[in-house]
């Protein structure tokens, strides 16, 4: 304003030098961010050679410092602050008493000090918090989508075993019944038709199953709502595998009720995988399934008097259970899923799956033990 309005007469002229001096205690705010200290004793020491060494109106105005006073108390640590405090405080009195010398004078500008100190460590709180809250949130991201990565697995996981029940239970009645039939033909004719049946049937329920299970799937419509097998299907399975298979005897024993429709499912695919691998390995004339319910866990055991883990014929050299082809996999080779697919469905119901020698180290024994009460299971 002096260079455009007169100033009025008794006052220093406008000189070129005072306003450089003041730009000069504004110039160092770009790099407060970088050296909030220096910048502020640099200021500090313009605006006190300005006012001892010039007398020409610059206009030196007092926001340059407080914003440097704002920038040390956002920036910097809390030894760092005391001390630039001590420096500031010496400043300030130094200030007021070049100044007017008064109280007023005093008060109103350590008022201002301690404003801008104020105003530093709050915005240094709320940063912080944005911090947090970013941090946070960015957490919660990457464990959602761990989760959902996770989820996906299981499921995958889920709809392979399920595949793998349905089909090789089917594909193995089917093939068991098949290889009869020929010679059921020559010899009891009446059994031929009952063997063709029974193909018949397993297909088309195995059929039933596959596309209720792939439908769940598909985007274009709504997914079917039958439910799963469970424990009230065990006897119409039980009677495809003797068609032409070996003699199945099923029981029920403790306290019977109902069980969850998880748990219910998880017991029929058991006994059907069980049975499946009897049917293909174990040549076994009988098989036991047995349902022993208890106040919070079922029981399931199947038992055969086949090969057994060391039996020869098909399967044999699958490892420990290739009689039932249970320990090394579906099929008595390696790389198959049976047994694994047996424990990861007894372990997310909180149970556990033994297989090996029948009693007397005869046969086959699947032993299944699922928790059926409400509880929390080990992940």
């Amino acid at each position: 304003m002096p260079f455009v309005l007169p100033r009025e007469a008794g006052l220093p002229p406008v000189t070129w030098g005072s306003y450089a001096m003041t730009t000069l205690g504004v110039l160092p705010l770009v790099w407060r961010r970088h050296r909030p200290v220096t910048v502020l004793v640099v200021i500090l020491l313009v605006g006190g050679v300005y006012r001892l060494a010039m007398d020409g109106p610059g206009q030196p105005l007092p926001y340059a410092g407080l914003l440097a006073f704002y920038t040390v108390a956002l920036m910097c640590p809390a030894r760092v602050r005391v001390s630039v405090g001590v420096l500031s405080v010496a400043a300030v009195v130094a200030s007021a008493g070049l100044e007017t010398g008064t109280a007023r004078e005093l008060s109103f500008t350590m008022f201002c000090a301690g404003a801008a100190y104020a105003l530093g460590r709050l915005q240094y709180t709320r940063q912080a918090y944005t911090a947090a809250v970013e941090d946070r949130a960015a957490q919660l991201e990457r464990a959602n989508r761990i989760e959902a990565e996770q989820a996906v697995a299981r499921e995958r996981a889920r709809i392979a075993r399920e595949m793998h029940d349905i089909l090789s239970h089917a594909v193995s009645i089917m093939v068991v019944q098949a290889e009869a039939g020929p010679v059921a033909v020559r010899r009891a004719p009446e059994r031929a038709e009952a063997a063709f049946e029974a193909i018949s049937e397993t297909g088309r329920e195995a059929m039933v199953q596959l596309r209720a299970m792939l439908g769940v799937l598909r985007e274009d419509g709504p997914a079917p709502r039958e439910p799963q097998p469970g424990v009230a299907a065990l006897p119409r399975l039980l009677d495809r595998v003797r068609q032409g298979g070996p003699e199945v005897s099923y029981e029920e024993t403790g306290q019977v009720r109902a069980l969850p429709a998880a748990v219910d499912t998880a017991v029929y695919r058991i006994v059907q995988e069980a049975l499946t691998n009897v049917v293909k390995h174990a040549a076994a004339g009988r098989v036991t399934v047995l349902l022993h319910h208890e106040r919070e866990q079922l029981t399931v055991t199947v038992t055969d008097d086949g090969r057994g883990p060391g039996g020869g014929g098909p399967g044999a050299g699958a490892g420990v259970g290739s009689g039932g082809a249970l320990a090394g996999g579906t099929v008595g080779g390696p790389g198959g899923h049976g047994l694994i697919g047996l424990r990861e469905r007894a372990a997310a119901h909180g149970g556990s799956v033994e297989a090996g020698p029948g009693p007397g180290g005869l046969g086959f024994r699947l032993r299944a033990v699922l928790v059926t009460s409400p509880v929390e299971v080990g992940s």
